[in-house]
Formats: structure tokens, C-alpha cells, sequence
């Protein structure tokens, strides 16, 4: 069986000429086209079946999401920050490596009720402004399968 990445590396020449053609439209049918596409993507995908985004990417942490899962821990934010976070390239906190540290051998986040705002938002295809997040979403076809579906299912409503 292909893993995820392979099927999106399988399909980047048509995902891309999609995303470009999408480009052309009014935002609010970009919009429409990719919400009613997550939505029925999410219908089919069991996010605790993969759990591929906790296993191999990692959130950008907020100031905010830092003092309330601190918080929710008991520990103060610098001891947070020091246990769980770096600091990247574009001075962003994120995880200190993947998969996340407080994802479970069954797929739960042991933090879900605080996980950051980009945990969230995750994939991101419900989001207003799918305009511009089409390089984001294109990205995240190689790390969520709930993802490609919505680039199958938008491909199947530019027809």
C-alpha cells in the first residue's frame, strides 16, 4: 500500500494544475468548493485511524497556547517552552522534535482540549480565504489523507 506521501507525490502535477485553475475563481467559490470538500472528506476520515500530522509535523505555538497548556499542565510557561519547544528559523516556537509528545500509542492527544490553535485549525480546508492557503493545503496533501480527498472531491466540482 502507497504511504500518504507517495499518493500526493503521485498526484502533484494534477493537484497542481487544480490549484492553479482554483486561483482563477471569486474567493467565495474557492471557499465553498473546499468547505463542502472538508466536510465530506471528514465524514470518511477517522483522524485516530492516521494520526499522521501529530507523527510527522509539527504546530506553531502561540504565546497563547503556551500559557494555557502550561497551565493545563501545572508547570510555568519558561518550563514548557524548555521540555517541549525550540525556536525555528523564522523565530516561531515549535515542537522540539515528532512526533508529538503528547500524542498517545492510540492516536489521542493527551492535551486535545488545550492543543494549540494550529492543532485546531488543522488541516486548515475549512478555513476562510482558502485563496490563500492553496500552497499550504497543496502541501498538506502529503501529510493527511482527509486532505487529498477534498483535492479529489474539488477536482470532481471544477468539472
Amino acid at each position: 500500500m502507497q504511504s500518504i506521501r507517495e499518493v500526493a507525490l503521485s498526484k502533484l502535477k494534477e493537484n497542481k494544475l487544480l490549484v492553479k485553475k482554483v486561483k482563477k475563481l471569486k474567493p467565495a467559490k474557492i471557499d465553498s468548493f473546499f468547505h463542502e470538500a472538508h466536510h465530506e472528506a471528514f465524514a470518511c476520515v477517522n483522524c485516530l485511524e492516521c494520526a499522521n500530522c501529530c507523527k510527522t509535523t509539527g504546530p506553531l505555538f502561540t504565546q497563547k497556547d503556551i500559557e494555557r497548556i502550561a497551565k493545563h499542565l501545572r508547570i510555568k510557561p519558561k518550563s514548557f517552552i524548555s521540555a517541549y519547544l525550540r525556536v525555528d528559523e523564522e523565530n516561531d516556537y515549535v515542537l522540539q522534535s515528532v512526533p508529538c509528545a503528547f500524542l498517545g500509542q492510540d492516536n489521542l492527544c493527551s492535551i486535545y482540549e488545550v492543543r494549540p490553535k494550529a492543532c485546531r485549525e488543522y488541516p486548515h480546508t475549512d478555513r476562510a480565504k482558502q485563496k490563500q492557503l492553496l500552497s499550504l493545503s497543496l502541501k498538506n496533501t502529503e501529510v493527511c489523507p482527509a486532505v487529498q480527498r477534498v483535492f479529489e472531491e474539488v477536482k470532481q466540482r471544477m468539472k
